[in-house]
């Protein structure tokens, strides 16, 4: 407890002025520039750095990095960043070094116990088969698509998450972005029952994870047998009944996606309840970068996550475009991706041990990256970065060149 209350202290003390900075307006695109100059040169640093296979995934207290191992949750989204820096750059350095991230991942596709392998595999050769064509990356596409979807019960309509902890068939609710894979994979196969799982979880998941007031459950436990939920509670929020601030985002992007995939309008209905509730809780910062759970009660010490502002910047943009009264979401992404851009939350180049973003939070009940960069807030910022620069039809190529 001493420890994690001394780390706490020195997280509290690492934000600073954050709660009282003003969000960043920025001239013209000078701020995008920045941040995409910087990401690109973050990303080139970082690659001749690291080691495929053991991807930085965030600092330790003591400064070093923690590196993700091929089995960790975590270990595709280097790849993808690099992915993303190639795409928003053209710089083929950059894609070169891409390739040889994500191919180094190619075990990933035989892991059978775990549902992410949609972070795993989607966002590293998902998106190196996007953008290259290169059918190299399609094997391994198709082998881990078929092992998550053996993870889908028939009778709870839902895609276990974990295969550890006291629950009996836990689904937590990350898994709402790895159904992305799954649609996308029961088109490219020709395996409708693939997509049709991917479907199903998404209602059962909106029927089970969420609250009257659209916040949701961190884990839901079933039971097989009658498909009921046994348990709702929490593993990385503040408690069972609190919204822990990425989980909201992940509900958020996860609908805003399936809407996408599916033109399911309940679908898209249930995005903009979520959003509703990010957007106008009172307990979200006038700078739009959550702390780490909206119910603290020490709001004004408490750590804030960019992985969470990134993750919702990005579901928001995608959003903006799939609804009539698109530009308040736009808006709201375009004042998050400012801030993220300060020099509050962007590191300067060279620093941050090659991340591009500071100030995110994985676990803190665990003690476990507490106001540290993580590779996934990297990644969605990176995602955000691109939705927006589409948006607004901005060529980033040219504009990095000026």
């Amino acid at each position: 407890m001493k420890t994690l209350l001394s780390t706490f202290a020195a997280a509290i003390a690492l934000m600073g002025s954050v709660n009282s900075m003003a969000v960043t307006k920025g001239n013209g695109d000078d701020w995008l520039k920045k941040s995409t100059k910087t990401a690109v040169y973050q990303l080139t640093k970082a690659a001749q750095t690291y080691t495929p296979g053991m991807n930085p995934r965030s600092i330790n207290p003591d400064g070093t990095v923690r590196l993700a191992p091929l089995r960790d949750w975590t270990t595709g989204f280097f790849a993808g960043s690099l992915w993303y820096g190639y795409e928003l750059s053209g710089d083929q350095n950059l894609a070169a070094e891409a390739k040889r991230f994500t191919l180094a991942l190619d075990s990933i596709q035989y892991i059978k116990d775990t549902h992410d392998l949609g972070f795993m595999l989607y966002c590293s050769y998902g998106n190196a088969l996007r953008l290259t064509g290169d059918k190299i990356y399609l094997k391994p596409l198709e082998n881990g698509a078929a092992n998550l979807y053996a993870r889908f019960n028939k009778k709870a309509g839902v895609i276990r998450s974990w295969d550890f902890g006291h629950w009996q068939y836990p689904v937590i609710i990350d898994n709402m972005m790895n159904l992305e894979y799954l649609y996308w994979a029961g088109k490219e196969f020709n395996k409708p029952e693939w997509f049709n799982a991917a479907k199903t979880h998404a209602v059962t998941t909106m029927k089970n994870h969420f609250r009257k007031d659209y916040s949701s459950y961190h884990v839901i436990s079933y039971d097989t047998l009658s498909g009921k939920v046994l348990q709702r509670e929490t593993h990385q929020g503040l408690t069972n009944e609190s919204a822990w601030a990425r989980g909201q985002a992940w509900g958020l992007y996860g609908y805003t996606m399936s809407y996408k995939d599916t033109k399911d309008k309940k679908f898209i209905e249930q995005a903009e309840h979520i959003a509703a509730f990010i957007m106008n809780h009172p307990a979200m910062p006038a700078d739009k970068i959550p702390l780490w759970d909206f119910d603290v009660h020490n709001r004004d010490r408490s750590p804030r996550d960019a992985s969470a502002a990134a993750v919702i910047a990005s579901a928001l943009l995608d959003l903006s475009t799939q609804v009539k009264d698109g530009q308040k979401y736009f808006k709201y992404a375009e004042d998050i991706l400012k801030t993220l851009s300060s020099d509050e939350y962007l590191a300067k180049p060279g620093e941050n041990k090659f991340f591009i973003l500071k100030h995110s939070v994985g676990a803190l009940l665990y003690n476990s990256e507490i106001d540290t960069p993580l590779n996934y807030a990297d990644y969605y910022f990176l995602e955000a970065l691109k939705r927006y620069a589409a948006l607004k039809k901005i060529d980033l190529k040219t504009l990095n060149q000026s």
